[in-house]
C-alpha cells in the first residue's frame, strides 16, 4: 500500500503563490500537490478525499460552485461522451456552457472549457495565481485534483456560464466535485472500474457512483444490471430524491440499421411527456453511444422540465455536429489506425464489438497498454477474443501503467498460449504494427486516454513534418 498524504510539496520545491506568473509556473505549482491520477494505490476515505477540505477551500474563493447551475455525472463507462454530447446540445440552443471532465488525452486545459474552447492559458495561470495564497494558508493542503475542480469553478463563474456540465472525477461520493448542488444528476453505465478504491462488487462500486444523489434533485440514469439498479433504488429512497431509468421509467431505445449513404450506425428514440426525439442518428461510432446519447437527452428533457430554453430542433443540431476525441476515432487512413480510451472491461468490449459493427477490416493489430490498477484480466479477455495480433506496451505519461512484460504472461494465460509482441515504448510500437499491416488491416490503440493522447501526438508530430 502506497502511503499518501494531501500535504502539499510545495514547501520541499520551494515553488511559492508569487511566483506564478507563467503557466509553466502555475502548472509547477499544480503539480507540487498530492496528485492521486499518478498513485497506484491510494486510501480511499473521508481523510485521503475530502468534501471537508475542498468546501474549506471554495468558500475562502467566494463559493463560487454555489453561484453557477450544473448537470453532474458520474458511473463507470462513457461520463465523458455524455457530458460532451449534452453540453453540445445546450451550446447549440445558445446556452454558454461550462465543461468539466476528465482525464484530458493531449492537454491538461481541455478538462476545463467554455462553448467548446479550453480555458487559455493566461486565465489558468491568474486563476491559479488567484487561489495559491489561499491554498498556502490551509493545513490540511487540497490535492492536484481538488485545486484543479476549484479553479474550474471559479472560471465557469468568472464566465457567466447559464450551466456547467461536470463530470466526476472518481465514484462519486468522496469526488471533489460533489460539493455542488446540481438542477439533475445523471448515472451512466456501472461496472468493474477502480476496485482498489471503490470495491470490488458491482453493489460496492454502484453504492459509490450513487454518492452523488441528493434531496429533491432528480436522477437519471442509463439502462444498468440489475444487481446495480437495486443499489441505485435504495441509495435514491435514502437520499429523498427521484429517480428515472432510461428504458423502464422513460421510454428509450436504440436499433443498430445500415444505409448505402450512412453504412452502419446506430439511431435511438427518446420520449417523455415535455420531448419526442425520434430515430436520431447517434454521432459517433459504437452501440454502446446509443446508451450514451439516450441518457443526454434524458437529462436535457429534465433541464426542460426545469424551465430552461430548450428547443429540440437547435439540440439536435447541435448532437449532429459532435465530435469525441478518443473515442473510435480514426487518425489515420494509410496505415488505417484507430484509437479509443477504453481502460474497463465492460468499454472494451463495446469497443470490440463497435469496430465489429461499422469498420470492415481483413485483420486487426491491437496496440494496448493501461494501469495497473485497472482489471486487466476482464480486458484481457475481451482482446483475446477479437485482436489478430498484439502488441503490449505502456504509455510515458502514466505512472501507474502496467509493465507489458506482466501483461504478456497474463495474455498467453488468457488466449490459450497465444504470445503477444512486447514494445515497451509507444513510438515504436506503432512503427512495429504499421509495419504488420495490409491495406485493408486495422491498428487499435487502446487500454487508456495516456496512451491515446500519446497516439494523437504522435500521429500530428508525423503529420507536420509530412
Amino acid at each position: 500500500m502506497v502511503t499518501t498524504t494531501t500535504r502539499s510539496k510545495s514547501a520541499k520545491t520551494g515553488k511559492s503563490p508569487k511566483s506564478i506568473r507563467t503557466f509553466d509556473s502555475a502548472m509547477k505549482y499544480l503539480t507540487s500537490h498530492t496528485d492521486y491520477e499518478t498513485m497506484l494505490r491510494v486510501r480511499y476515505n473521508s481523510d485521503t478525499f475530502s468534501l471537508d477540505r475542498m468546501r474549506r477551500l471554495l468558500k475562502k474563493l467566494g463559493n463560487p460552485h454555489e453561484k453557477i447551475e450544473s448537470v453532474h455525472i458520474a458511473g463507470t463507462k462513457g461520463k465523458g461522451s455524455t457530458a460532451m454530447m449534452l453540453a453540445a446540445m445546450l451550446k447549440s440552443c445558445g446556452h454558454r456552457v461550462g465543461l468539466y471532465t476528465s482525464p484530458h488525452i493531449c492537454d491538461i486545459r481541455e478538462r476545463i472549457n467554455v462553448n467548446g474552447q479550453k480555458i487559455p492559458r493566461t486565465t489558468f495561470t491568474r486563476l491559479m495565481a488567484k487561489v495559491a495564497p489561499h491554498v498556502e494558508k490551509m493545513k490540511d493542503r487540497p490535492t492536484f485534483f481538488e485545486l484543479f475542480t476549484a479553479i474550474a469553478f471559479c472560471y465557469f463563474n468568472d464566465e457567466k456560464v447559464d450551466i456547467a456540465v461536470v463530470e466526476t472525477g472518481l465514484g462519486g461520493r468522496l469526488d471533489s466535485t460533489n460539493v455542488l448542488t446540481p438542477a439533475v444528476c445523471g448515472l451512466t453505465s456501472i461496472s468493474m472500474d477502480h476496485m482498489h478504491q471503490l470495491g470490488k462488487t458491482i453493489s460496492e462500486i454502484t453504492r459509490e457512483k450513487a454518492g452523488i444523489m441528493k434531496p429533491d434533485v432528480p436522477t437519471i440514469s442509463a439502462p444498468q444490471n440489475p444487481q446495480a439498479k437495486r443499489v441505485l433504488r435504495k441509495a435514491a429512497s435514502e437520499a429523498k430524491t427521484k429517480l428515472l431509468f432510461a428504458g423502464d421509467d422513460i421510454e428509450f431505445s436504440y436499433r443498430v440499421e445500415s444505409s448505402r449513404r450512412d453504412g452502419c450506425h446506430t439511431r435511438v428514440c427518446l420520449t417523455t411527456p415535455h420531448s419526442r426525439f425520434e430515430h436520431l442518428p447517434v454521432p459517433v461510432l459504437g452501440e454502446h453511444q446509443a446508451v450514451n446519447c439516450g441518457l443526454a437527452l434524458a437529462l436535457l428533457d429534465q433541464l426542460k422540465r426545469r424551465g430552461m430554453d430548450i428547443d429540440d430542433g437547435k439540440a439536435i443540431a447541435g448532437l449532429h455536429r459532435v465530435a469525441l476525441p478518443g473515442r473510435m476515432e480514426l487518425l489515420s487512413n494509410d496505415p488505417r489506425l484507430l484509437v479509443d480510451g477504453a481502460h474497463n472491461a465492460a468499454s472494451v468490449q463495446a469497443l470490440m464489438r463497435g469496430i465489429g459493427q461499422h469498420i470492415p477490416y481483413d485483420s486487426m493489430v491491437m496496440v494496448f497498454g493501461c494501469g495497473a490498477d485497472k482489471d486487466i484480466r476482464g480486458m484481457m479477455e475481451q482482446i483475446a477474443t477479437g485482436a489478430d495480433k498484439v502488441i503490449l506496451t505502456r504509455a510515458a505519461g502514466n505512472a501507474r501503467a502496467a509493465d507489458p512484460k506482466d501483461l504478456a504472461e497474463l495474455y498467453t494465460e488468457m488466449s490459450d498460449g497465444r504470445i503477444a509482441q512486447i514494445v515497451p515504448d509507444l513510438k515504436d510500437a506503432l512503427r512495429t504494427a504499421s509495419a504488420a499491416v495490409h491495406r485493408e488491416d486495422l491498428i487499435v490503440v487502446t487500454g487508456s486516454f495516456y496512451l491515446v493522447g500519446e497516439a494523437k501526438i504522435l500521429l500530428e508530430k508525423v503529420d507536420a513534418k509530412a
